[in-house]
């Protein structure tokens, strides 16, 4: 069976590498086993933990820093984002986004509001100037998007943004931005919008 994490060290941390085809469950497991080991390393070291590779979400990372906590009392650091949201892309990457954990918000959005999901986002109503919708895989609108909606926020660029109107000024995904002018929206009634295969934002 093909080992998911890698431990190295480095003149600043030991480093925990996690291959991007790891699952939980076999991180986790993998992790378990190979901790007791590592451990015998820290009876007096007290160099810090750094994990890196998969881009994993928050509940997933709760999970590593518990269990290296049970057998190392030691500072523990991620390179995968806590927070979603563009200032925080590391990378671009592809995932497939047809089957993906949804939230749904079933009324519409207010100005100042923000709502941010690790998954897709589906909203049962319309999207108001003002507010922000935040996604690591899609998002859907039903009613009128007019605020600023940012799929595949952690970098995916499969992902999309479907509306019964785009009517925002700016949308993201992954890394990508599109700012529209009034006139601009104005003149076109897009429902979709994707990232092409030339890399850039397109409405459908």
């Amino acid at each position: 069976m093909k080992s998911v994490i890698k431990i190295l060290s480095n003149r600043n941390n030991i480093v925990i590498k996690i291959d991007e085809s790891a699952t939980e469950k076999t991180l986790l497991k993998e992790l378990k086993e190979k901790l007791p080991k590592l451990s015998k390393f820290y009876d007096e070291e007290k160099t810090p933990i750094l994990v890196t590779g998969k881009m994993i979400k928050s509940d997933t990372i709760d999970k590593i820093q518990n269990l290296i906590s049970e057998y190392i009392d030691v500072k523990i650091e991620f390179d995968s984002p806590k927070t979603m949201g563009l200032n925080y892309i590391k990378k671009d990457f592809k995932k497939e986004i047809e089957s993906s954990e949804t939230k749904f918000f079933k009324s519409s959005l207010r100005s100042g509001q923000k709502i941010e999901f690790e998954g897709s986002i589906v909203i049962l109503g319309d999207v108001n100037y003002g507010a922000e919708v935040v996604a690591e895989d899609n998002i859907i609108v039903l009613g009128v998007l007019r605020g600023m909606a940012h799929a595949g926020a952690k970098g995916n660029e499969e992902a999309i943004i479907a509306s019964h109107r785009i009517d925002s000024p700016q949308i993201r995904i992954a890394s990508k931005i599109v700012e529209r002018s009034k006139e601009e929206i104005e003149d076109s009634a897009y429902t979709y919008a994707f990232v092409n295969d030339n890399g850039e934002i397109e409405f459908a």
